[in-house]
């Protein structure tokens, strides 16, 4: 007969390897000899994040990277939520404009597996973008806003290699970040609020540009 549920929830992950360990140097002796129960996808169970980095890194192919790139001026509660989302689709970078420090709490760790540069300003940002293609090319900047001027996201094919600008919560895209885009494209809305949650139209971004190149 099975136990009663009391209720408790279920351990995430996995517990101690059963057995002989394996004689692997992307597994993780620490996590190995105690359990692995870090979020993160049965394929990276017991991997160091070393290793995890460098599969992540060997899964873009060179002709269809994404960039994301956030203005952080605030300390936007946000921004760990894009950070977060930037991860599950695997972005080749995530780039923090403006103040250094940003709050990782929405993040969930997952910038410990991800590419995170700091840029000072959104000219700064333009100038590693003017060569940051993988034959040192220029990668276009495609600003997510909904202000005058702005194009609808579904009706747009996004770069295959490209920086997707994300603004800030309440005041969204300042306009030095307008200037150094090439198109800002906003996400079509059918009810009564004006915009959307920062967190929410990144993944909405992303998800679009995955459903193209990915």
């Amino acid at each position: 007969m099975p136990e009663p549920d009391d209720g408790a929830p279920a351990p995430v992950g996995v517990g101690p390897w059963p057995g002989e360990p394996p004689d692997d140097p992307r597994y993780d002796p620490e996590l190995l000899a105690h359990g692995d129960r870090r979020n993160v996808v049965d394929r990276y169970r017991y991997w160091t994040v070393d290793a995890i980095v460098a599969d992540l890194d060997g899964r873009r192919p060179p002709d269809r990277r994404l960039h994301v790139a956030i203005e952080n001026w605030a300390h936007d509660l946000n921004i760990g939520s894009v950070v977060r989302t930037a991860n599950a689709f695997n972005v080749a970078g995530v780039h923090i404009v403006g103040r250094r420090r940003w709050n990782r709490r929405g993040a969930m760790v997952t910038d410990r597996y991800l590419h995170v540069h700091h840029h000072a300003d959104a000219g700064a940002l333009t100038d590693w973008a003017a060569t940051a293609g993988p034959a040192g090319e220029r990668l276009p900047i495609v600003g997510v806003d909904n202000v005058p001027g702005s194009v609808p996201l579904e009706r747009r094919e996004l770069p295959a290699r490209c920086v997707l600008l994300f603004g800030q919560e309440s005041s969204g895209l300042t306009p030095a970040a307008q200037a150094a885009c090439d198109v800002v494209v906003h996400i079509t809305q059918h009810g009564s609020t004006r915009s959307l949650n920062a967190g929410a139209a990144a993944a909405i971004a992303m998800h679009t540009w995955a459903l193209q190149h990915a």
